[in-house]
């Protein structure tokens, strides 16, 4: 990652070298995905100090800057006057594209920048602003101000029958619909993978040598949010969903690289990957075609439609699981939680014959 590499540092007490060494090990060290989120930070907190003190990032960074971060990122500018430093700031974040609007941010979007920020103040061996009590205290206060109920990444879940309404969207659509109905198909039956994991996979990551005989497609992730990277265990496809699959990779012609592309006029496969964002664009227009509203769901309705399910059919959580990749039961029981106890499988074990 160029950006992370290239932050300056003041440590005292290591050698350029070994500074140097320290960075390039945490990028080792660190999950894909944690690196991308982690460059996408530093850019926003490069163009929000620039636009807020017109000056460059320090390191360490000075503890009012480490303040004035928190105060701009919680609390609602869209009020505020327009001499407001914090608002003019996130006016030229708007303008940049770095920033929607100037609705007060997700507190979780918050953490998760100042818990970049202090990772890259670790990389460099340098103490961070946000250690400091008089930053930690305003820190506090602000996830207590923001405190509500957090809303479900997904309002619904893409549950079997949603997902046939989605799938029979892309019936008749050539090379798009394959590309859009493995996505969906692999995307639940997998276990319900996340976007950035869909997005990731790689041809090299299937293993295509049970198809022909059993019709399974094994997939390899590289990596989770909840895995290490080369720790992940391998997923199964069987069913219409390794045929969906299969059918995609023969009309593509992808024999190596990104698995998933964009598409362009002509309906030929590009080279580059398709993004995270580009498979919740997927997602949300084959909402629409089934006559759903596009809030319907989020991809992350694959992966909550996936386990929903399989507590619908009364599947064993630990099985559900195997595939999900939750660390926890307690956290895929979640899940498990929400349906409705009249259509809990349990609730007919006196009428079985």
């Amino acid at each position: 990652m160029s950006q992370i590499s290239h932050i300056p540092s003041t440590a005292l007490t290591l050698s350029d070298a070994d500074q140097q060494a320290l960075t390039d090990l945490y990028v080792r060290g660190t999950p894909a995905n944690t690196l991308r989120a982690y460059e996408r930070d530093l850019i926003y907190i490069t163009a929000w100090k620039a636009a807020r003190f017109a000056a460059p990032l320090d390191w360490p960074e000075k503890e009012d800057v480490a303040i004035a971060f928190i105060l701009d990122h919680a609390r609602d500018l869209r009020n505020v006057d327009r001499s407001d430093h914090g608002r003019n700031a996130a006016a030229a974040l708007i303008t940049a594209k770095l920033r929607k609007s100037l609705a007060c941010p997700a507190p979780s979007t918050l953490e998760r920048r100042i818990a970049s920020w202090q990772a890259f103040h670790r990389m460099k061996n340098i103490a961070s602003p946000f250690d400091m009590p008089m930053v930690r205290q305003t820190r506090a206060k602000a996830r207590r101000a923001a405190a509500r109920t957090r809303a479900p990444k997904s309002e619904k879940p893409i549950v079997r029958d949603v997902l046939q309404d989605m799938l029979a969207t892309c019936e008749g659509q050539g090379i798009r619909g394959r590309r859009d109905k493995a996505i969906l198909l692999l995307g639940w039956a997998s276990g319900g993978r996340r976007r950035s994991e869909i997005a990731g996979l790689m041809y090299e990551d299937l293993e295509l040598s049970d198809f022909a005989e059993e019709g399974l497609i094994w997939i390899q992730l590289v990596g989770t949010k909840t895995t290490q990277k080369g720790r992940t265990p391998k997923l199964v496809l069987k069913g219409i969903a390794a045929r969906g699959l299969m059918d995609w990779l023969i009309a593509s012609d992808i024999t190596d690289g990104p698995l998933f592309r964009p598409i362009s006029k002509s309906g030929r496969p590009l080279a580059r990957p398709l993004s995270a964002d580009g498979v919740y664009e997927i997602v949300k227009k084959r909402l629409s075609l089934a006559g759903l509203p596009r809030n319907f769901a989020s991809p992350h309705g694959l992966r909550s439609g996936f386990l929903t399910q399989a507590a619908l059919d009364g599947t064993p959580i630990q099985a559900a699981m195997r595939l999900s990749l939750h660390r926890s039961v307690a956290q895929a029981q979640k899940y498990y939680d929400d349906i409705d106890i009249a259509v809990n499988p349990a609730t007919d074990l006196l009428d079985k014959d």
